[in-house]
This record gives structure tokens, sequence and C-alpha cells, in this order.
């Protein structure tokens, strides 16, 4: 049949089972705006404060379903204000399809008014991107970006389409459902498999292990591998060190987790990492917040790198083997393959150095981040999603929050955005409309997005955002406090809002908490009913991120303490 380009676009996103977008309207895209008010009963569309907020949305979305996460703006200004947002789903490998209208195809090139070259643009931060000119290859493109946006290495995808486009006519033919699970079971079909051989070698190699020391990240819960990692682990009584986007895949109360690695790593993990005679790194990417000096990272180990992804192995750190495939397929084949490990004094040892912990986590202030944390989930068990900034925050939930399962810990790891929790906080809820949000944010973070207080308000989306509101940019001054002399140059946040006012402004609850009788009467005020809320919780200006490892050293060359 005959059909528009907007209307193809809007069919193609029903063909993949796409039931919500995230956008902001304007010019260049109100043909698709158009057709998405004629589908209003099959697509919901979620209208954001800002179009960053609207892409961290559809990544919030994509993370805690696994599905791909769409969003949409129009041409200039508005596909501009996308790119932190694709830079942020593109640095955590998240699944995220992008579409921008952009001036007619004959003023494109002339510098017309909201005219940018946005796939040159994002032509770094993509996995790939489109403009089509052609309206007969529209529905190959959508379908093609969908592919791409899921097979192998997820990641995120942008189709940019002239306006005259989205409104030529074209013939056009749908896909079954039957047509669109083959075109799915095709795309994992072009995997990479390893071979009999390699799985062998790799398990020989795992089972000769004395000292085995595992490394997960962020791939593990990609490919929805946790269960297979758990069940490795255990056959191989392998203690299970964490990255911060693999903090969800490993049971934070299972007896062989050790914690994050890397520069806010626990003890446990760093120096497990630099006395283990093996360590195996599973869907990690070996990023310098968790190797630190690569020249003394695991020095005593062999390392075996098992990702879907062939560029990242020997990337940063050289492996003396390696296996290049889905997780969850690779990490099942290994259990089959290796012997089983009794514990020994390894696991001793491992447990041993749990013991060490800094002071300031039984430290008594007024309002301490541990309890926060661990009051929230105390509250809320181990279903709720919680969403974080970047910051001080981020790494105290990484730290405090007890996960344990799957898909509930949402963070900026790679690009390390502040304003990316709001929105993804959004996304999550959205896609997860019967569980509990509660998005942990810095003073400084928060003020970066807070116009999608809106958004939240008007959706009546039920997230409890706790605002950790210790009045400055704290990671930046726990470095100035401990390199820079004490010399706060511009991270003191001594300026308006009143976030409790604001939260009103905005017809959200709003509390505040200055102690742990208050935070705990708020926030169980806050979950008590299915409302948006808002806590500012007021924290001692100088708590630190501990352990911590200052740049460029070894990562058993941690702070437990520091003064100042």
């Amino acid at each position: 049949m005959k059909c528009t380009g907007a209307k193809i676009v809007i069919e193609c996103l029903a063909e993949r089972g796409v039931d919500t977008v995230f956008g902001y309207p304007g010019g260049t895209i109100l043909n698709i705006y158009d057709e998405l008010y004629k589908n209003s009963d099959r697509i919901r569309h979620i209208l954001t404060a800002h179009e960053q907020g609207a892409a961290h949305a559809a990544d919030g979305y994509a993370r805690s379903t696994g599905k791909v996460g769409v969003v949409l703006a129009t041409s200039g200004p508005g596909c501009t204000n996308l790119v932190t947002g694709i830079a942020t789903a593109y640095m955590d490998s998240v699944p995220m399809v992008a579409i921008t209208c952009n001036v007619p195809t004959n003023l494109l090139g002339k510098d017309s008014f909201q005219e940018v070259d946005i796939t040159g643009i994002t032509m770094s931060i993509t996995k790939h991107n489109y403009i089509v000119r052609d309206v007969s290859r529209l529905a190959e493109v959508m379908r093609e970006a969908f592919d791409i946006a899921v097979t192998g290495r997820p990641g995120p995808v942008l189709i940019d389409i002239p306006k005259d486009v989205t409104a030529a006519v074209t013939e056009w033919e749908g896909e079954s459902r039957h047509e669109v699970s083959a075109r799915v079971e095709r795309n994992r079909a072009k995997n990479p498999v390893p071979t009999e051989e390699q799985l062998a070698a790799v398990a020989e190699t795992l089972s000769a292990a004395k000292r085995p020391f595992f490394y997960a990240g962020g791939g593990v819960i990609i490919s929805e591998a946790s269960a297979e990692l758990r069940a490795l682990a255990e056959r191989l009584n392998a203690p299970v060190s964490l990255s911060l986007m693999g903090k969800s895949a490993f049971p934070f109360n299972h007896p062989l987790n050790t914690g994050m690695i890397g520069m806010h790593g626990t003890k446990a993990s760093n120096a497990a990492a630099n006395e283990c005679d093996l360590l195996v790194a599973i869907g990690a990417r070996f990023s310098d917040r968790v190797i630190s000096d690569p020249a003394k990272f695991a020095r005593h180990a062999r390392v075996v790198h098992i990702d879907i992804d062939p560029a990242e192995i020997n990337k940063n750190i050289p492996s003396a083997a390696s296996l290049n495939g889905d997780l969850k397929l690779v990490l099942a084949e290994l259990s089959k393959r290796v012997a089983v490990r009794a514990r020994d004094e390894w696991n001793e040892r491992v447990d041993e150095l749990k013991t060490h912990v800094p002071a300031m986590y039984s430290k008594k202030t007024a309002l301490h981040p541990k309890f926060v944390l661990e009051h929230i989930h105390e509250r809320l068990g181990d279903d709720a999603i919680i969403t974080t900034e970047v910051g001080q925050h981020q790494m105290w939930t990484a730290q405090f929050y007890p996960f344990v399962k799957p898909r509930t810990f949402l963070t900026s790891g790679g690009l390390g955005t502040m304003g990316y929790g709001t929105g993804a906080a959004m996304g999550a809820q959205t896609g997860n409309p019967d569980r509990q949000v509660v998005h942990i944010a810095g003073d400084g973070s928060f003020r970066m997005n807070l116009n999608e207080l809106a958004t939240i308000s008007y959706y009546d989306m039920p997230i409890v955002i706790v605002v950790a509101n210790n009045g400055t940019l704290g990671m930046v001054r726990q470095w100035q406090t401990l390199f820079y002399g004490k010399r706060y140059s511009s991270t003191t946040l001594d300026r308006p809002p009143d976030f409790v006012k604001l939260a009103d402004a905005f017809g959200i609850r709003g509390f505040r908490a200055t102690n742990e009788s208050e935070f705990r009467e708020a926030f169980n005020a806050a979950v008590s009913v299915r409302k948006p809320a808002l806590i500012d919780c007021y924290m001692d200006i100088d708590e630190k991120v501990l352990p911590m490892v200052p740049a460029g050293k070894p990562i058993d060359e941690l702070l437990l303490d520091a003064e100042g």
C-alpha cells in the first residue's frame, strides 16, 4: 500500500513492538508527530522538558527493560540537544534509536534555518547513523537501525530524515510478526561463537588456576548472563569483583562477591586483582577507572578476556587467552567444561581482605549516606530500580546499596554524565510502571536537568528523588581537599534553589531531612502512596568517598581513610 514517510516510521516502530517513545516536537518533525497523534492508541509519546531529558529517558527505558529505547527530536538545536544522551548510551552500550528530522533535501548544505549535519556530529558516538534522502529506502533503514542497535554489542543508532521525505509517498509492505522474529533470530546468529578448541583451552586454564578471580562488567547484564556467571563462579569458587556498570550482575549478598573494583573499589577486590594467578574479565573493558596504572594491574596473573566485542580484547590490557562471543552462551559452555574447585586458602585470604573497610563506613553523622541507602533497600527490597547522577552520591550508591537483581542500577559509567539520572528514572518508571523507582541525586548534578520535574509531575510518575545535598560539587571538592591544598575553586554551591520549594512549584511532594529519624519518616511517607516525591537530604560537606586510589597509583595502593 502507499504510505507517507511519516507513516512508515510509525509502522516500523509498531513492527518492532515499540510501545513508548520520548521526545520533543519541532518544525521539521511535525509530519511524524502528526502520525503519532493518529496512532496514540498504539504508541505512547512522553513529552519531556528538554531533548536531553528525552534521550536519557530512552536510555533508562532500555537499560531497565532490555528493549530498544526510542527518542525523537527536530532539526538544529533539537537534535544537538540529544548529543550528550546519545554519547552516554554509546559509552555504556545501550540499545537506542534516535530519530531526527532535518530541513528539506533541497535546503541541505545551504546553512538553512535550524540545519545541522547531525550525522556528521554523531558519527563517533553511534554504532551507525543514516540520512535518508529517498522515501523508498526508509523502511529498510528503520529495520536495519533496530537490528544494528541490538546485534552484538548494543548501542545507539541515529536516523536523520529530511522533512520532505516524511511527506513523500511510496509503496510500503509491512513485516509480519513471524518475519520480525525471523529477523531477530538471524541477527542473533551473527554473534560470534567460540570454537570447541577455544572453549576447551580456556576451560583448562580456569580449571588449573590456584587463585582464580573474576572481574565482571556491564556486558553480563546486557547479555542476561547473571545466572550463568553465578554458576561458573560457584563451580570454581572464584571470588567475583564488579565494575560500576556490572554492579547488579552478581548478588551483593553472595559470599563470593568482593564488591566493586577500581578507583573506589573495595580492598578485597583491588588487592585480590593483584594477588590472583588468573584474572578473568567478563563483559568488561578494563576502563582506566578500574585498572589505574596498567603496568601494575593484575601483575601476577594470566588474563583471560571474554567479551562479545573483539575490539575490546587486548585494547587496554593484554590477555593470555580470550573468547569472543555472547556471554550467556560462553559462560554456560565453560561451566560444562571446568573442574569443580573446592574452597581453600585463597578464599580464606579474600574473606580476610573483606574485613578491611574504611572507618567512615561506621562514622556517625547526623545523616550518613550509608544509612540513607541501606534504609531505602530495607524499606523497598530487591525489586526497586535505583538511578543516579554522577559524583559522590553515585559512588556511595555503588558501595552501600545491596543490589541483588540485574537491571536495578542505572548510572552513567563511561561518559560520567551529570544530569543523566532524572531522565533515566523517567524512562525506567515508564518501562516498569508497577515497580518503585528511586533516583539518588547530588545537588550539583540535579541542577543540570531539574526541569524534568515538570515531566514527572505531569505524567504523575511515582519516582522518589533523594537529593544528597552537601552544598558542593562533592567529588571535585574531595580531590581539592586531598590534592589541591583545600583550594575550593568554584565547587561550593551556596546558592538557590530550595529543592523542597521547587518540588512544590511543580506540584510534587517535598520533604526535608537533616537526620536519620527525619529521613526515615520522610522516605516512608514518600513511598506510602504512588505519587512523585522529593526528599532534600542535608549531608556533611566534607563527607568522602572511600576507599580511593589516587590517580596513576596501582589499585592495591588505596586510601582507606583520609584526613581533611
